[in-house]
């Protein structure tokens, strides 16, 4: 094997033509996958992890690639991020309040995906159709506009008590499923969540939410063979992956030996040899 790329990984990047694209970033590099997929290919974990934001080395990564002091002081970091209905930037208290005018304070989608199954979830205007691609969909369909990262929360909230907002992401990575209506389930959803709505737009105005209608968006991973059963490969516990890349779904690659998040360890130092 011949040393492709070393450097610090971060998550993969994707593009939808025809088939997702995906590049993987490992330091300066950004090592095209799909000349690979078929092939036998290796990542070493050379051991060291460097903050993606501060760079200094760190024994332990934090959200995703942080140390622990950036972790701490960083908005990106906050738990308003995984929850967006408990954001206080109204109260003062955003740990970076410019980053939160230039990332919340900015229209978002709330939208369905098919994962493992019907699901809701919410993205930035510029993360279509990225966010679905990160988490694996086959499907998806913006179906509300809101003007603040915290409005997308609350609708999400209210959805979920109908249908799920997380992903099976061992189901998802066994195969693809069938194909829904997606249109057809927001007519359905709708009506149990205009009381939410109307309460929102009382509260932040009528231009807070914009009901959308938009033609839903089929996503096609490139899997040569779906895992029968799911071995998770962890650089924690084993600085070595190598094995055949069977395909490449969500932030996963497939390989024949096992599965490897490769967000989970942005920030690690690997060596990729193929």
């Amino acid at each position: 094997m011949s040393l492709i790329a070393k450097g610090t990984l971060n998550k993969m990047r994707a593009s939808l033509d025809g088939d997702v694209h995906y590049r993987l970033p490992v330091g300066d590099e950004l090592v095209d996958l799909k000349p690979f997929i078929g092939q036998s290919i290796t990542l070493t974990h050379t051991g060291n992890i460097f903050c993606s934001s501060c760079g200094k080395k760190t024994k332990k990564s934090y959200s995703q690639g942080h140390c622990f002091v950036c972790m701490k002081k960083l908005a990106s970091c906050d738990m308003c991020i995984m929850k967006p209905e408990t954001c206080h930037y109204d109260q003062g208290t955003c740990r970076e309040p410019q980053w939160g005018e230039e990332n919340c304070m900015v229209d978002h989608f709330v939208y369905l995906s098919n994962t493992s199954s019907l699901k809701v979830g919410i993205t930035r205007h510029t993360q279509i159709p990225t966010r679905w691609i990160d988490q694996g969909a086959t499907q998806g369909l913006p179906i509300f506009k809101v003007k603040t990262r915290y409005i997308s929360g609350l609708i999400e909230v209210e959805l979920a008590k109908h249908i799920a907002d997380k992903t099976n992401w061992r189901t998802l990575l066994k195969g693809d499923g069938e194909p829904m209506d997606l249109a057809k389930r927001f007519e359905e959803l709708l009506p149990l969540v205009e009381e939410k709505i109307a309460q929102i737009k009382a509260q932040f105005g009528d231009d807070a939410i914009e009901v959308l209608s938009n033609e839903i968006t089929p996503i096609s991973y490139p899997v040569l063979e779906h895992p029968v059963k799911i071995t998770s490969h962890n650089f924690d516990k084993n600085p070595e992956v190598t094995g055949t890349l069977q395909g490449i779904k969500g932030q996963y690659m497939i390989f024949d030996t096992g599965v490897i998040n490769i967000r989970k360890f942005t920030s690690y130092e690997v060596e990729v040899s193929a």
